[in-house]
């Protein structure tokens, strides 16, 4: 997945607290559409996309688009703790997006974006088996987001957009070159602002 289309305007226009850019536009239509919207998974292009109310139905549970749009889930799963190191991922702030090829990617946020790597598909099964709840998670759309900066123990299963909205947020609140004292206080309120959904 890149942050081109939908959710380069996310992270955007939340990393720029004075952006006067105009509303979010369905990328199916062109219709204006909410705050709080739907998205779109496309598959070939691997790239998220807003969807307005109507535009977002014709995707819900595989529906039209012949396979090419995927609608993201909802769902928001708070596990209990889950041991990453088996991934071999050196950062503490990470989302865990397993793919429909059977690939596994990390991605970490950074000042410039999301950074990504690949992660041993074997380990990834291995942490599955330890915590049958990740077998459940959808790939593409869905990943699991861990927080264990500072001591604190935040693991989800969410819909890929909330990853990119974390990632949206610490590229916000960065300053300089460690980060500042602004970015971890407010990666810890989008955790706490989390909410289960099923």
């Amino acid at each position: 997945m890149t942050t081109d289309g939908a959710l380069a305007r996310l992270i955007r226009t939340s990393a720029d607290a004075g952006a006067t850019a105009e509303g979010e536009k369905c990328d199916l239509c062109a219709a204006p559409v909410p705050d709080e919207h739907a998205h779109l998974y496309a598959t070939a292009e691997r790239e998220v996309r807003c969807a307005c109310g109507p535009c977002s139905v014709l995707f819900t549970d595989g529906g039209g688009g012949e396979g090419r749009y995927r609608r993201l889930p909802r769902r928001r799963i708070r596990l209990p703790k889950v041991d990453t190191e088996v991934l071999g991922v050196p950062v503490g702030l990470v989302f865990f997006v397993p793919r429909a090829d059977g690939t596994v990617t990390a991605e970490g946020p950074s000042p410039a974006g999301a950074m990504r790597w690949e992660v041993d598909a074997a380990a990834w099964q291995r942490m599955v088996a330890a915590c049958p709840q990740l077998a459940s998670v959808e790939p593409d759309v869905e990943a699991l987001l861990v927080n264990t900066v500072h001591g604190l123990d935040h693991h989800w299963i969410v819909p890929v957009d909330d990853c990119y909205r974390m990632v949206a947020v610490v590229r916000r609140e960065w300053r300089g070159l460690s980060g500042g004292g602004r970015v971890w206080p407010a990666v810890e309120r989008f955790f706490e602002d989390l909410t289960e959904q099923s």
